[in-house]
């Protein structure tokens, strides 16, 4: 993609976090950015607070990753307020860390439905437009899709079928000139799972926007397809 203004990214999950971390690093870069959020307030608070930042534009839309339809308005949203979509971050994910045997059924399915149908869902809304553009497609899955943990047994099913989902896609998508990527951080820094976010030794939210902005300048011949992110130097090491 390498020039970045005026394109239009979509993240789902962009309201706080590593999503509205990657959509405060492109809209300095002059991106126009739609973020979603179960929660209206939040994804139009958040994009109040983008648009200060400048000089790209950014909205705000209340979609859920586990409804297609949603998901398929969000995008014609994005196409509505900005002309095309050039840029998918597949963002938005939760975790339930229990063992298996207290785990319930809707603590997996809410997994597993967001976490991996959310993703297929947003790709599909955005196939379309993004053939049209010859765009990106970014996902965030997590080192937990390569290495289980006790307690993990659903996000690790949920990060492990991302992995697989999008190098496989990856290959479905080059031809067509989309590129994909997924990438995979360690410790972050965020709310995620209820931990306080710090400036410590964990991988902090700007990296990965820093890192998606270096990923779309990449020239179009170069596709890193799977990154691995960790803290360089974690407790204990």
């Amino acid at each position: 993609m390498e020039q970045l203004d005026n394109k239009t990214v979509l993240i789902t999950g962009g309201s706080k976090g590593i999503g509205y971390a990657i959509a405060e690093t492109l809209i300095k870069q002059n991106m126009n950015v739609v973020l979603t959020s179960r929660h209206l307030a939040g994804a139009e608070k958040a994009a109040t607070n983008l648009n200060k930042l400048g000089p790209g534009r950014a909205v705000g839309v209340a979609a859920d990753v586990r409804d297609s339809e949603q998901q398929k308005a969000a995008v014609q949203r994005s196409i509505s307020e900005f002309g095309a979509l050039d840029v998918l971050i597949a963002n938005a994910g939760l975790g339930h860390f229990v063992s298996v045997e207290d785990m319930t059924n809707e603590q997996w399915n809410e997994t597993i439905e967001t976490n991996l149908t959310g993703v297929f869902y947003s790709v599909k809304a955005s196939l379309a437009a993004l053939k049209k553009s010859k765009g990106y497609i970014i996902t965030i899955a997590s080192l937990a899709g390569t290495n289980f943990f006790a307690g993990g047994a659903a996000y690790n099913a949920s990060k492990f079928g991302l992995v697989g989902f999008s190098q496989a896609i990856m290959l479905d998508l080059r031809k067509l000139g989309i590129k994909v990527t997924t990438i995979m951080p360690g410790s972050v820094s965020s709310y995620f799972a209820g931990r306080e976010p710090a400036d410590d030794w964990r991988i902090q939210p700007e990296d990965l926007g820093q890192m998606v902005m270096d990923l779309l300048k990449m020239p179009a011949r170069t596709l890193p397809s799977k990154i691995e992110v960790r803290p360089s130097i974690p407790p204990g090491s």
